[in-house]
C-alpha cells in the first residue's frame, strides 16, 4: 500500500513504515497540492501544521488511516474521517517523559534562578548574593491533573523529597495514594503548594483557571509552571502578579498565541520561558514516530489500533439500536461529573429497555467521554475508554434490564463517593435527551445547555426570590421542574437557563438562607 508523510517525523518511524509499504515523503505541499495527490494513498501521516479537513479527506478515496504524530488531533476533522470510514490514530504516550522532564527543568531553573544568573554572568557580572535560590526538599508540589504526565512528575518529585498533593475530579484518593499523591481540592492545593504545575487540557472550564482570584489563594513565594496548554493560565493576571510580588516565579512553555510576540509574560520578572519544548527531545520524536507508525501498520493490516481517536463504525443493526442513545449517554456522563463533584471508584451504567438487547460498549464509551472530557487530552472512544477509566481508578459496571418501566429505554448512571450515592437517569423523547431522575427525585425535563439546580427548604417564597435574583441579573429561565421529598421538608428545583449563570449570581443564590446546596451544570460539549 502507499503511505504519504506530509510533515517531518523521525526517520525511525518512516523506516518502520517502509518495511511493509511504499512511503512517499512530501513536505511543504499546500492544501491544493495535497488534495490533488491524496487519492493515490492509503494512509496519511501529519503533525500539527497540515489541516486535514473534510475536503482533503474527501479527496482521499483510498484512505484507510490518518496518523497524527503527536497528542492533539485539532487539525483533523474527526467527524468527516469517521463518516468516511477512516481510522484516525495519534501518539499520546510518546512525549510523556519529555514533557515531565521539561516541567522539572523549569521548576529547577526558576527555583535556582538559572536563566537570570546565566545572563548576568555573560554580562561580566559576579553577583552571587543576587541569585540565592530555593531548595525543593521539604517543599510541597501541587499537581493539577493526574494523568500520565502528572503521575510521572509526582514520582520524580518524591525523589527530591517533596510532598506531593494533587487535584483531579476523576482520580480516587486510593489511586492517587498509589503514586504518593495526597488528593485535595483545588483551593487547598493552591494554599498549600510551594510549586503549582498544571497538566489539564484546554477546555471552556479550564481556560484561564489560574487567574487573579486563584493567585490570591497561593503563597506569595509560590512558583507556577505550565507545560500543558496555552490558555489555562491568564497570562496578563500572572504577569501582573509577578510584577507586584504576589507570585514568586513562573516557568512557562506554552502560550495563548505562539510565537508569543505580545505576551505580557515576556516582560515579567522571575520567569523562565521556553518555546513549546515539552515534546522536543530526540527520544520523544522517535517514540512518537514509532508509535504512530505501528498503529498505521496495524490498521492497514486489518487490526485494531491501540490509540484510535475515533470509534470504529457500528454494524448497521447495532447502529440503528444504539446510535440514538449515544448523545444521551454522553450527556449523562457530563451531567454526572458536575452533579457528583468528586471522583468515584465504581461507576454503574444500567441500560434498560430497547438498547439492552445490543452491544452496550459504545454507550459506556460515550458516558466516559462526557465524564472525562475536562481531564484528558485524549479523545475517549470505544477503544480506549476502559484504559482511561482504569488509569483513574474507575471500575465501570454495565447492567442490562429488559424493561424500562414506562419508558421505551432508560439509562441510569450511579456511583458512590465518600459514602454518598449519586444517581442520574435519562431517556430519549421526541429525539432529544430528557432527565428522568436525580438521586431520589423523579423528574421529567429536557436537558439544556445551561442548568441551575438548587436543593432548598420547601417554604413559601423561596422559588420566587431565586427567580427574582435571576431576573435582576438578566438571566432568563426557559423551563423549570420542582420535586420534593415531603411538604415543608427539602425540595429540588431544576431551572433551564438561556445563558450561562455568572459566578457572582450563583454565589448570591447559594448564600440565601433557604438554599441548602446549588449546582451550575453546563451540558454544552467542552471541546
Amino acid at each position: 500500500m502507499r503511505i504519504l508523510v506530509a510533515e517531518p517525523i523521525a526517520e525511525e518511524g518512516i523506516a518502520q513504515l517502509r518495511e511493509q509499504h511504499d512511503v512517499d515523503v512530501k513536505i511543504g505541499l499546500n492544501p491544493e497540492q495535497l488534495a490533488e495527490i491524496m487519492g493515490e494513498y492509503d494512509a496519511l501521516v501529519v503533525r500539527s501544521q497540515v489541516d486535514v479537513d473534510a475536503k482533503l479527506i474527501a479527496a482521499g478515496k483510498r484512505l484507510t488511516v490518518i496518523g497524527r504524530a503527536g497528542v492533539g488531533v485539532d487539525n483533523v476533522d474527526l467527524d468527516a474521517a469517521t463518516r468516511a470510514g477512516i481510522t484516525v490514530v495519534n501518539a499520546p504516550t510518546g512525549n510523556t517523559i519529555a514533557a515531565t522532564e521539561q516541567t522539572l527543568a523549569l521548576m529547577l531553573a526558576v527555583a535556582r534562578k538559572v536563566a537570570a544568573a546565566d545572563a548576568s554572568l555573560r554580562r561580566g557580572e559576579w553577583k552571587r548574593a543576587q541569585f540565592t535560590g530555593l531548595e525543593l526538599r521539604g517543599r510541597t508540589l501541587g499537581i493539577i491533573g493526574l494523568g500520565k504526565i502528572g503521575q510521572a512528575i509526582a514520582q520524580r518529585a518524591r525523589a527530591f523529597e517533596m510532598t506531593v498533593v494533587g487535584v483531579d475530579p476523576y482520580v480516587s484518593a486510593e489511586q492517587a495514594a498509589l503514586h504518593g499523591i495526597e488528593l485535595v481540592d483545588l483551593e487547598a492545593l493552591l494554599a498549600r503548594s510551594d510549586v503549582v504545575t498544571i497538566h489539564v487540557p484546554l477546555t471552556r472550564s479550564t481556560k484561564g483557571m489560574i487567574n487573579t482570584a486563584a493567585i490570591a489563594k497561593m503563597k506569595k513565594t509560590a512558583i507556577l509552571l505550565n507545560v500543558a496548554r496555552g490558555g489555562v493560565i491568564d497570562e496578563r493576571d500572572v504577569a501582573e502578579a509577578l510584577k507586584a510580588g504576589r507570585l514568586g516565579g513562573a516557568g512557562i512553555d506554552v502560550f495563548d498565541h505562539e510565537p508569543p510576540k505580545d505576551s505580557p509574560l515576556l516582560d515579567a520578572p522571575n520567569t523562565v520561558l521556553t518555546p513549546h519544548l515539552g515534546a522536543s527531545t530526540a527520544e520523544a520524536q522517535i517514540l512518537v514516530a514509532e508509535e504512530v507508525a505501528e498503529q498505521i501498520l496495524d490498521v492497514l493490516a486489518g487490526r485494531s489500533a491501540r490509540y484510535a481517536v475515533n470509534a470504529p463504525l457500528l454494524t448497521p443493526e447495532t447502529a440503528k439500536a444504539i446510535a440514538p442513545y449515544l448523545p444521551l449517554a454522553e450527556m449523562l456522563g457530563r451531567f454526572f461529573a458536575q452533579f457528583c463533584r468528586t471522583g468515584v471508584t465504581t461507576l454503574t451504567l444500567e441500560i434498560a429497555g430497547e438498547p439492552a438487547a445490543h452491544d452496550a460498549s459504545p454507550l459506556t464509551a460515550a458516558v466516559l467521554r462526557g465524564l472525562l472530557e475536562t481531564t484528558t487530552t485524549e479523545r475517549v472512544n470505544l477503544i480506549n475508554a476502559g484504559a482511561l477509566a482504569k488509569a483513574r481508578g474507575i471500575t465501570v459496571v454495565e447492567k442490562k434490564v429488559p424493561s424500562a418501566g414506562t419508558y421505551a429505554a432508560q439509562l441510569t448512571l450511579s456511583g458512590e463517593a465518600n459514602g454518598v450515592v449519586t444517581k442520574v437517569a435519562g431517556t430519549i423523547a421526541n429525539g432529544e435527551p430528557r432527565l428522568t431522575r436525580l438521586d431520589d427525585y423523579g423528574i421529567d425535563m429536557a436537558a439544556t445547555e445551561f442548568m441551575l439546580i438548587t436543593r432548598h427548604l420547601d417554604r413559601p417564597g423561596t422559588m420566587g426570590r431565586i427567580g427574582l435574583m435571576l431576573g435582576e441579573a438578566d438571566v432568563n429561565i426557559s423551563a423549570m421542574h420542582l420535586a420534593r421529598s415531603e411538604p415543608r421538608q427539602d425540595a429540588l428545583m431544576i431551572l433551564a437557563l438561556d445563558d450561562d449563570l455568572p459566578a457572582d449570581v450563583a454565589s448570591a443564590i447559594r448564600g440565601h438562607d433557604a438554599v441548602l446546596d446549588l449546582w451550575t451544570v453546563r451540558l454544552v460539549a467542552e471541546r
